[in-house]
C-alpha cells in the first residue's frame, strides 16, 4: 500500500492536524510547550503513522503502524479531554474533535483488520 493519500482515513488524520494547530493557537502562551505541543505531536504521529507503514514492505508491518496511530488518536483524546477540563477548548468543540478522533480509531481499527 503505497499510495497513503488516497486512504481516506489519512486524509481525515490530516484534516485533524489542521484543526489541532488551529485550536492550539488559542491555548494559553504558557501552554505553548506543554499540553500544546503534545496535542500537536500526537495529531501529527496519527497520519505520519499512517503513511509510514503504507510504505513499509509488508501488511504485518503496515498492521503495526496503523496501531500507533490508533494509540496516538488515544493519546489525543486523552489531551482533549484534559484541555477541556482546563477550560481551553469549550465543551461543543471538544465533542466535536472528539468524535472525529474517535472515527478515525474505527477507521484505522477496520483498515487493520482488512489486513488480516
Amino acid at each position: 500500500m503505497s499510495n497513503y493519500k488516497k486512504l481516506r482515513v489519512w486524509q481525515i488524520s490530516l484534516d485533524l492536524v489542521l484543526d489541532i494547530y488551529t485550536l492550539t493557537k488559542e491555548f494559553p502562551d504558557d501552554e505553548k510547550f506543554g499540553l500544546a505541543s503534545q496535542m500537536r505531536r500526537a495529531s501529527v504521529s496519527i497520519c505520519s503513522n499512517i503513511a509510514e507503514g503504507a510504505g513499509r514492505d509488508t501488511r504485518g508491518y503496515f498492521s503495526n503502524f496503523l496501531n500507533y496511530a490508533k494509540g496516538s488518536s488515544c493519546e489525543l483524546e486523552t489531551q482533549l479531554i484534559i484541555a477541556s477540563k482546563l477550560g481551553y477548548i469549550s465543551e461543543e468543540k471538544t465533542k466535536v474533535l472528539i468524535r472525529q478522533t474517535v472515527h478515525i480509531q474505527g477507521m484505522l481499527y477496520r483498515l487493520t483488520k482488512s489486513l488480516k
